[in-house]
């Protein structure tokens, strides 16, 4: 039984745990933070191939139970007046849900086939004859037959693997962030956007907790030096971006200053190529992330399906490397190019662009191609049957 190290516990990796325990293999997820991460935004599957593998992983059920039912977007001035409005399955396709809750289940239903180590990270990896001996920064040392790197798009197994960030993260030109806030507006599931020239500042309500709201916004910057980890830093540049700004803003940055804690990065998008090296591989946002807009989440289900597949098929782990990311290269690429343009969309950088935006979505015309091109990236694509190969434990 081969013995897979999967660095990464959000969901690419739970998801390739699963899948891998079923084909025989004995997987083992280490995760840096001490328990599942709470919060983050909701993310929302669409299409035959995304709810087709939902259901094969046994986790549609779980999933329409925590479902959110989707979240409609109205634009308004800073009157409060609707400018425009999104309907709640632009951004929620046919099911959106929690990420925390996506997360939990995939841990839950892959647990009792799968070691987790928590509070834990890959900290050097050196390829050898009988694998990848690993050394954790709590200080064990273990010897693995493969590396999944499914840590995101700051992925530190691509580091240790590939090279620097750099060569592989590329800016898009903004950045986001979100946190929790105190629901002042008796918002539902809806959520309110306001805009001025390259900024965005939006709230919407909690469907679990009717007390509770979350804060999003966006804003042009070229890149910024911060440390990712300084989460004062990234406060002091959004109190500052966002000074002086008139709706709702002065109450949202008034919870961010208590938030103990929330999100902050560019909106970047992940270029490598080839996806593995040796005995170690990348899926999910570490191959081909985008950080928001980029259907990353449906990718990283997919993405998790071939590679366990190939590598229960193919003869040897280069085999299997190689025909994962030539089956699913060019549908990753393809969705992932959705992010190119989210921080355009988002907060425009002048006005006039802001009013074609709305303009454009107010008809029913412009509405319907956007929402056609969103569901055309996801689900172009056949996937191979494994199941012939699979060992249910």
């Amino acid at each position: 039984m081969q013995t897979v190290l999967i660095s990464g516990a959000s969901i690419a990796g739970p998801a390739t745990a699963l899948w891998l325990a079923r084909h025989g293999f004995r997987p083992t997820v280490v995760e840096v933070a001490p328990a599942l991460r709470a919060g983050g935004n909701a993310v929302d599957f669409r299409g035959p191939t995304h709810l087709g593998l939902l259901e094969r992983m046994g986790v549609l059920d779980d999933l329409r139970a925590v479902q959110t039912g989707g979240t409609a977007m109205r634009f308004v001035d800073a009157a409060g007046r609707r400018l425009m409005e999104l309907p709640a399955d632009f951004a929620g396709g046919e099911i959106e849900v929690p990420r925390f809750d996506l997360s939990r289940v995939l841990y839950e239903r892959s647990r009792a086939h799968t070691e987790y180590i928590f509070g834990d990270r890959i900290v050097a990896m050196r390829e050898g004859p009988q694998g990848v001996d690993v050394t954790f920064a709590g200080g064990d040392r273990r010897t693995f037959d493969l590396v999944i790197g499914a840590d995101g798009v700051h992925s530190a197994v691509r580091r240790l693997t590939f090279g620097p960030e750099e060569r592989f993260v590329r800016h898009l030109g903004y950045y986001v962030a979100t946190w929790e806030v105190p629901n002042h507006l008796g918002l539902g599931r809806d959520s309110l956007v306001y805009n001025v020239p390259g900024l965005m500042a939006s709230v919407g309500g909690d469907h679990r907790d009717p007390s509770r709201a979350t804060a999003f916004v966006a804003f042009a910057s070229p890149q910024l030096p911060y440390e990712r980890h300084d989460r004062e830093a990234q406060r002091r540049i959004l109190l500052e971006r966002f000074a002086g700004l008139g709706w709702e803003v002065p109450r949202l940055l008034d919870g961010l200053r208590a938030a103990d804690d929330f999100y902050f990065d560019a909106i970047c998008r992940v270029d490598v190529s080839p996806w593995s090296h040796g005995r170690v591989a990348l899926v999910g946002d570490a191959a081909a992330g985008a950080t928001i807009g980029g259907m990353g989440t449906g990718t990283a289900i997919v993405a998790s399906y071939v590679l366990a597949g190939e590598l229960a098929t193919a003869p040897d782990h280069t085999t299997a490397f190689a025909r994962y990311e030539q089956r699913l290269a060019t549908f990753a690429r393809r969705a992932q190019s959705g992010g190119d343009t989210t921080g355009r969309f988002l907060a425009p950088r002048t006005a006039w662009a802001a009013r074609l935006r709305n303009t454009v979505l107010n008809s029913r015309a412009g509405l319907g191609l956007l929402m056609r091109m969103a569901d055309d990236r996801a689900t172009r694509i056949e996937l191979p049957d494994y199941r012939v190969a699979q060992a249910t434990p």
